[in-house]
Parts: structure tokens; sequence; C-alpha cells
């Protein structure tokens, strides 16, 4: 194997990474914060690519206004689903199999009221960044360049958030112990709400990104969604940088693994990641282990 091929193997595979690490740091997010797991993540994502869609194709607005609008939609919808549905849930003595059952509930709900709007064809995008570029033989299109830089930019803010604001403060200390952080004068139901909202625009960022890649259609979620639950576990349910790590080695893994053997060996090759790190190492990479 020359070693441009292993430089696009590479390159391929922190692409793929930065999605998985998007989709999968919204989940760390939500489970850190609220100690819930949200199965409609893919939904959300979903809802992200459509907007993209009907933003670029009938709005016909600039690129950076769509992927805006993406963002804006899915974060809003967030918002609501939190507001009306899971709220009064978190608030039950035992919340996590309603939770649980409702997000189930909703993915099957987005999907089929997808499918009855939008029809089950892929809808086409044009790429919001397009052209390629080479460099010492490796190919570069500037999709695939933006979903990176995107992936990084986003990664910055909500660390920066979460370390810097008195949001950030707010998160952190209702992760640890909401009973003490209402006590010190925190409305954690804000700050569900609002990290709720945030955790699902990332999926739906990472959708306006890939969108342009992959089309859109009513089930465009499932694997990002099935990964990113992979990357979960790899790096550490509530650890953001597990998230990110985590989506980054799997997509290289996968890269690599894909080039040895073929493609078809893609999700075998995650789902045997999945089953090594549980066998070695439940918690994940940068997991606290639970006493």
């Amino acid at each position: 194997m020359h070693g441009f091929n292993i430089a696009q193997l590479l390159v391929d595979g922190v692409v793929a990474g930065s999605m998985y690490a998007l989709m999968a740091s919204g989940i760390s997010l939500i489970w850190g914060t609220m100690r819930m797991l949200n199965f409609a993540h893919g939904e959300f994502y979903m809802i992200g690519g459509y907007t993209l869609f009907f933003a670029l194709v009938a709005l016909k607005v600039h690129p950076v206004i769509a992927v805006g609008l993406g963002l804006l939609m899915t974060f809003i919808l967030g918002v609501v689903v939190e507001r009306l549905i899971m709220r009064w849930l978190l608030l039950r003595a035992e919340w996590e199999m309603p939770t649980l059952v409702a997000t189930l509930g909703l993915s099957v709900f987005m999907q089929n009221f997808a499918l009855r709007t939008f029809g089950a064809g892929d809808l086409g995008l044009p790429y919001v960044v397009p052209g390629v570029f080479r460099v010492a033989g490796v190919v570069l299109p500037g999709q695939r360049i933006a979903i990176v830089l995107v992936a990084i930019v986003a990664f910055a803010a909500v660390w920066s958030i979460l370390r810097y604001t008195k949001f950030g403060i707010a998160i952190r200390a209702t992760s640890q112990d909401r009973d003490t952080a209402v006590l010190m004068g925190i409305d954690f139901p804000k700050v569900y709400m609002l990290t709720f909202g945030i955790s699902v625009a990332l999926a739906a960022l990472a959708a306006t990104m890939l969108a342009p890649i992959y089309s859109v259609n009513p089930w465009m979620g499932q694997r990002p969604m099935l990964k990113a639950f992979i990357v979960v576990v790899f790096g550490g349910l509530g650890s953001l940088e597990g998230a990110v790590l985590g989506g980054m080695a799997l997509g290289i893994i996968e890269s690599v693994g894909v080039a040895v053997v073929s493609s078809e060996w893609q999700d075998v090759i995650a789902f045997a990641i999945l089953i090594l790190v549980l066998w070695i190492r439940p918690q994940g990479l940068f997991g606290a282990k639970e006493s």
C-alpha cells in the first residue's frame, strides 16, 4: 500500500469520524446532563437534511443561510419536544423507561411523517462547497473539507460554552447533582431545554454537511445514529472528549479496514469494536467507572 493511499485513507477516515463525532457529541451531551438516551437523534438529523433541501432548492437561499436555517429549525423543534414531552417524563420518580419509549415512539412518528409528507424517494442536493483539491496525491473534495472544518468549529464552540460560560457551569452543575444545583439557584428545566436543543442541532449540523453527499430520505438518520451510539460506548457515555476522539478513531479504523477487506465489512468492523470495548472497558475510553 503506497504512502499516498494511506494518506487518502486517513483523510477519508477523519471525514467520516467528524460526522460520527458530531452525532455522538449530541448524544453524550444529553446523557451527561439529563441522564437519558435520545433514540430519535437520527430523526433530528433527518430534519436538518430536509430543511437544507428546501432552503437550497425551494427558497434558493445562500448555502450558509440554508445551513443556519437547518440548525435553527432543528433547535426549535428540539426545544418544543423537550418542553412538551421530555420535561414531564423526567420529573417522574421512575423516568428511565418512559423516556426511552417516548424517544423510540418519536423516532417512528418522525420517520413516518417524513415518509407521508415527502415520499420515500431520495432527494439530491447540490454541494454546499463545490470543487475538488489535490494535495500530494490526496483527493480533497471541498464538501468533505468543509465537514472537517465545521466539525472543528462546532467542537470548539461547545467546549468553550461548557468551560467558560455561566450556562456551561449550569450544565456541569446540573449533571453532577441536580438537587444541589437547584439549591444554588440554577433553573434546571431551562438547562434541560437548551441542552436538548443544542444536542439535536449538532445532529442537524452533521446532516447539512452530509446530505449533499448521501441525499435526503426519511431513513437517512438511522445509520449515522447507529454509528454514533457505537462511538458513545467507545468514548464513554457523557464524555464530549470521548465522543470526538472515539468518532475519529472509528472513522479511521473503518476506512483502513474497508481498504484491507471490503466495504461489506464496514459495519462488522464497527460492531466488533463495540463488542471489544464492552468486554475490555465497559465504561468506554473516557467514561468513569460507576461505583
